[in-house]
């Protein structure tokens, strides 16, 4: 059994992006990682660019300037200013080339064709100079950049269509336990609605991940052993949820020996979530998630998040950590590292109740995890926790 924070450093370790690329057009790049660095063709502006509605003015010794013309956004006149001229200009308007300032119109006094200045001028002020946002030939935008609805906009603002990104993984879900039944079966003693499939792939999907396949197993070595082989064609990732603990009708560890899976860890001094397995086989990853819902997605935020980035093409160690005030009072004795779910507010951070791993009613309300180091802790209210907050977090 290994630590936190030596099972996630093997997972960083053993995870690099996907070698295959594909050429996408910008509507289809939201969440995908750039797989080569962005190299601007034009200048951004590539023209001076007013900065604010007002008047262009050619600066001349007095306050006063006579108005001879206007610019709006989009048009292409150039118009010549002589000292002391001023042509009305609308913000992203192009400025004239003899213009050498943009007053705000909220700083001048208009009568009839002239203007008059409220306050003095600064040379070049309010003008968006050519390249000022980025100049041609510049790499604004790295390999392995994660591009978001801004990323996006940018590339398009530079002229380009389509970019090259690294492929998504292709994740495969294996499924355990006699005891699961779907949602459209009648609801027996003994048996319970099958719940981590949508929690898996929504997790997923957040990531931009469409899951290949979700497939049922029995809890034989048999049944385990055939759907690994068949997730193993046609996957680079493998998550099984439920089958990795002890008991006697677990053979999921069974299977991953029997199929060559190198072991890179397995159980880690944490609750919930301790019956963890993480391993390989060639290019392809296998975890083994614990199968109750809560555990199955702390494990996935903690460890499998951080695999699916890096193949991605990114860098990121997974969810955003922060030390924030803890709203009050928390005591424990547990020798494991505790990941808590919680609710942060106000700036503070409340530990839920309802700690349980089979219960997903307090994830269900928590936008964050609270962490507690090995071996206890007592904290008053005040104290500074470590905080992972959950995808789509808005702090208020």
């Amino acid at each position: 059994m290994i630590a936190v924070a030596e099972a996630l450093q093997l997972v960083l370790q053993n995870s690099s992006p996907l070698r295959e690329t594909e050429l996408l057009p910008l509507a289809k790049c939201l969440n995908r990682n750039l797989a080569h660095a962005i190299k601007a063709a034009v200048n951004l502006p590539h023209f001076r660019q007013s900065s604010m509605d007002g008047y262009a003015i050619c600066i001349h010794n007095s306050m006063d300037y006579d108005l001879v013309g206007e610019v709006k956004a989009g048009e292409n006149s150039n118009p010549e200013l002589k000292p002391g001229e001023c042509v009305r200009i609308f913000t992203g308007a192009a400025v004239p080339d003899s213009a050498n300032a943009v007053v705000m119109q909220e700083k001048i006094k208009l009568k009839g064709k002239q203007i008059t200045l409220q306050s003095d001028v600064i040379l070049e002020q309010n003008i968006r100079s050519i390249g000022s946002q980025v100049h041609k030939g510049a790499y604004p935008l790295e390999k392995g950049q994660v591009l978001q609805a801004s990323g996006l906009a940018f590339l398009q603002s530079l002229g380009i269509k389509e970019v090259e990104v690294y492929r998504n993984p292709k994740v495969t879900l294996i499924l355990t336990g006699n005891e699961l039944i779907p949602i459209s079966e009648p609801l027996e003693r003994g048996k319970i609605y099958e719940s981590n499939s949508v929690l898996l792939r929504a997790a997923l999907e957040q990531q931009g991940i469409e899951t290949q396949l979700i497939s049922f197993a029995e809890d034989t070595l048999e049944a385990t052993i055939k759907a690994l082989e068949n997730a193993f064609k046609s996957s680079d990732v493998v998550l099984l949820s439920g089958g990795i603990s002890v008991g006697d009708y677990d053979f999921v560890r069974d299977a991953l020996a029997h199929l060559k899976v190198e072991e890179l860890f397995y159980k880690v001094r944490q609750r919930p979530g301790k019956p963890l397995f993480f391993g390989k086989k060639e290019s392809r990853f296998v975890f083994a998630l614990p199968g109750n819902p809560a555990s199955t997605l702390s494990c996935f935020y903690v460890y499998v998040l951080p695999l699916i980035a890096r193949l991605k093409g990114g860098q990121s160690e997974g969810l955003i950590r922060l030390f924030v005030p803890l709203q009050h009072d928390f005591k424990s004795d547990e020798p494991r590292a505790l990941f808590l779910k919680a609710s942060i507010e106000n700036k503070a951070v409340s530990i839920l109740d309802r700690q349980h791993s089979s219960m997903l009613v307090s994830f269900a309300k928590a936008n964050a995890l609270v962490y507690i180091p090995e071996n206890g802790v007592f904290l008053k209210r005040g104290d500074l926790v470590e905080v992972l907050l959950l995808p789509n977090t808005i702090l208020t």
